[in-house]
Formats: C-alpha cells, structure tokens, sequence
C-alpha cells in the first residue's frame, strides 16, 4: 500500500467512507438492504467525483467475485467487437459468488453499432448479470440505452468536503501543509476530490517540509485571492493605464493567464452573487477565510450589477481567446479596457 499513488491509496473501501454523494449512497445501500438491485445503473457526472469508486462498492457489496469484476474503458474499447464479447462473456456463470459485474467507464464514447449491441443486452440481460455505466457526457447516451438504467447524477465537491477528505489524508501520511494552501487546492480542484489528491501528490515531492501556497503556484500555476483581489480593485477605481500594467506584471511573474482569467471569472462570480442577494454569500463561505469573504463583500459594493455580469461576460471570452492569441496577455489587456471604458 505504501507505494500506491494518494488517490488510490485513499479509495473508500466502505460506503461510510464516501464524501459528497450522500444521495447516491443512501438510494444504493437501501436497495441493498431490501433485496432490490437493478440489473443496470448509469452514473454521470464530472469526472473524479466518485463514479467508478461507488461503482466497486456496489460490486462488492453484491458479493462479486475479483474474477467476476469486468471494468471496460469505453475510451479504447468502443467498438461493437468489443461490446459482442462483452455480450459473449456475460452467457457463464460467475466463478463465485452470485454475480458479475460490467463496469463501462466512459460509456458515452460506444460506437453507434456498440451501443445497440449493448442494447439487446440491457433488454434481456441474464439474472447473474449487473450493469454499471458511466460518464461525464450523459447527453451523449441515447436515448433508448437511459430508458433501461437507474441513473444517479454525482455532483461537484464542495471546497470543505475535499478539504475534509485532504486533511484525513495528510495526517495519515503526515505531510506538512499551511491552510491556506490546503484551500487553495480545494478550490483549484474544480469539485474533484481525485485531483485534489493528484494535487497534493505532486506538491509532497516538490516540498518535503511544509507546502504553502507559493508551491501551488509554482508547481500548478494555481492563482491565488491577492491576484484577483488587486485586479479587480483595478477595474472598479483604476484606469486602463493601471489595469494592464498589473496584467504586464502578472506575465512577467510567469502566471498562467488562462488560469488567471478563470479564477478572476470566479471571483467576479461570487461578487455577482452577493449583488443578487447577499444571503448568497452563504454559498462562498467555505472557499474564502473570513477576512477575504469581507474583501469581495466591500468590492461588491463598488459594481452594479449590469457592470459585474458584463465584466463576467468580457472575461469569458477573453479566456476562451488566450490559447488562439499571437500575444496571450491580449485578450486581457482588451477585456480590462472594454470594462474600464464602458464604466466611465
């Protein structure tokens, strides 16, 4: 075990182990309980959010042997040849036990052919046979194979529940690490605990002492509150002048700009929200310390509403644009000048 990588060392072995998909545990481990397993499930959402995990923890709690486990990387297995040996397989018996288990992982990426193949086995599968899909497309699964599965949607983390998975992780491992850091991972995460635990992974090597939030920075190109913070004071009560010499320093500090513009279009978002309603603040407690959930309120204040939804808007495009720029600061320097100018 001391070898395996942390996010498949941490891999909940029981259904108490799961974080964040309480809906999904509880309508499984039900099922369970009385005696009411379907023959076929299709699990969607973003991607390390806990699909395949639970996926084996259904397994194995139907009693299905290791030999009896069939996964299937649809990514490079989609063909209907792949699909008809699958069908092939399913006619034996499990070696022990009472079923066997398919787990398709990226189901969405089946040919036409293979999924109609995978089709007349989902109408008249035999009763050893259990069926696990899953996907981050599910808009790509026709139509008649979601009429034949239980489907269960696996949302995004929230910051504090991968901080709470991150925290159980480091004090087994006793690796060093500053708040501020194990929250700026959290939240570079996106909702996904598995690159959370891929994050922290590499930063234990680059910094066997203690991992701070320069280190993420560094290692990830993450972007931390100060840089959105000081851009978007320039927004509010600077000029363009002021506005692009900050983006000049930014790209001189080696800050990835697509990344930038990400963190700062979330930054904006929360601000947006708290002009909404400021009981929305609630929704953003848990990424920000107290001090910084003060900063965005006092910013929130300084925009109207149109003017933060159409500095959103400007923002998205310009992210979209840096990867096709000649100059990657850019698309940037126009966002900023677009929204200074349309304030004055």
């Amino acid at each position: 075990m001391g070898n395996l990588v942390l996010y498949r060392k941490y891999r909940p072995q029981n259904w108490d182990e799961v974080i964040g998909q309480e809906h999904v545990v509880r309508t499984l481990t039900n099922a369970l309980k009385l005696n009411r397993v379907s023959h076929a499930y299709l699990f969607s959402g973003p991607r390390g959010t806990g699909k395949t995990t639970i996926a084996r923890l259904l397994a194995k709690s139907v009693g299905c042997a290791d030999l009896d486990l069939i996964e299937i990387d649809a990514a490079s297995n989609r063909g209907i040849d792949e699909i008809r040996q699958l069908r092939d397989g399913i006619k034996f018996a499990p070696t022990a036990g009472k079923y066997k288990v398919f787990i398709i992982d990226e189901v969405h990426q089946l040919t036409k052919e293979a999924f109609n193949a995978l089709l007349k086995t989902l109408e008249e599968p035999p009763a050893h046979a259990i069926f696990i899909l899953a996907t981050t497309e599910v808009h790509k699964v026709p139509g008649t194979i979601l009429s034949r599965v239980q489907q269960f949607a696996f949302r995004r983390l929230t910051v504090a529940e991968i901080i709470k998975k991150l925290q159980k992780i480091v004090e087994a491992e006793k690796i060093k690490i500053d708040e501020e850091a194990m929250r700026l991972i959290a939240a570079y995460a996106g909702g996904s605990y598995r690159d959370a635990e891929s994050m922290l992974e590499q930063l234990r090597v680059w910094n066997d002492k203690i991992i701070v939030k320069e280190d993420i920075e560094e290692l990830l190109g993450a972007v931390d509150f100060e840089k959105v913070k000081v851009m978007t004071d320039c927004l509010n009560s600077a000029g363009a002048k002021e506005a692009i010499d900050y983006v000049g320093k930014l790209t001189e500090g080696g800050t990835d700009l697509e990344m930038f513009a990400k963190t700062l279009i979330n930054h904006l978002r929360k601000i947006m929200l708290i002009k909404v309603d400021s009981s929305l603040a609630n929704l953003m407690a848990q990424e920000l310390t107290p001090d910084q959930m003060e900063i965005v309120i006092n910013q929130a204040a300084a925009f109207s509403l149109s003017d933060i939804a159409q500095a959103i808007r400007i923002f998205t495009v310009a992210q979209n644009d840096i990867k096709r720029s000649p100059i990657p600061s850019l698309p940037i320097e126009l966002a900023v000048v677009e929204i200074i100018n349309n304030k004055i």
